[in-house]
């Protein structure tokens, strides 16, 4: 029971990682915030936690709007007071190549940065209290994209490196608060946003393409959900109690090259 009396939030939480996440968190003690703007599967995931003896509750939240994420984080320091996990694991792959347009530049920006950026801000004095009440872990869902850049997704590496660079200065931050800071970066994952990376329609090219690119990682293939979550886990728990300002690649040894 890592987290046990825990409060945590994951954004992104009804499927895939953020999904394998929340419901370890749960079996790990933590009541559980599951944001997502998905209706219909952040009912779900709070459900499937429930059933198995977890505390979970549903927030559907679309983290483009601002001022949703504020009520959000206003509702968790009233109902809760604190914050020990806040898990920013929202992403989208977004439009690939350089020749964007202006709103799918913004839609990427909005998503995979500033949703994150802005919330941790929002719940800073929740986190804070969190901190005081045996301490408090931010972690982001970066990605080897942000570590050694794609030809492909210049706009996703570009914001994904944005929060390398996040994370060391929030760590820097909050290093006396009792808040710890970290990553992790992803590479290949076997969940249901995956075959967006590849921005086609064709399932049986985007399969012949998945495993012509798992052949390259170096243990051929791509990660569960539940192995990132293992090590978000890691990061949110006191076993990573003097572990501040990094980011753990989780890529099949990708990044090892």
């Amino acid at each position: 029971m890592l987290l046990e009396s825990k409060i945590a939030l994951v954004t992104a939480g009804a499927s895939g990682m953020g999904r394998a996440a929340a419901q370890l968190f749960a079996r790990e003690g933590a009541h559980v915030v599951v944001v997502d703007v998905n209706d219909a599967a952040t009912k779900e995931t709070v459900a499937g936690i429930e059933a198995v003896g977890g505390s979970a509750a549903a927030e559907v939240v679309d983290v483009r709007d601002l001022a949703s994420l504020k009520a959000l984080a206003d509702k968790v320091q009233i109902q809760h007071g604190k914050l020990h996990v806040l898990y920013n694991n929202v992403g989208i792959p977004g439009a690939g190549g350089l020749d964007l347009t202006a709103e799918e530049w913004d839609t990427g920006i909005e998503i995979n940065a500033r949703a994150s950026f802005f919330l941790s801000g929002y719940l800073t004095e929740a986190l804070k209290a969190g901190g005081r009440d045996g301490g408090a872990s931010i972690i982001f869902t970066s990605s080897t994209s942000g570590l050694i850049g794609s030809p492909y997704s210049p706009m996703y590496s570009f914001t994904k490196g944005g929060i390398v660079a996040l994370v060391r200065s929030m760590a820097l931050a909050f290093a006396t608060e009792g808040i710890r800071v970290n990553a992790v970066a992803p590479g290949s994952v076997e969940t249901p946003g995956l075959p967006a990376f590849f921005r086609i329609d064709d399932p049986e090219e985007i399969e012949r393409r998945k495993q012509a690119f798992f052949a390259t990682i170096p243990m051929s293939r791509a990660a569960q959900p539940e192995e990132i979550a293992s090590v978000v886990l890691f990061l949110a728990s006191p076993m990573s109690s003097y572990i501040t300002g990094v980011t753990i690649p989780v890529d099949g040894g990708v990044t090892a090259r």
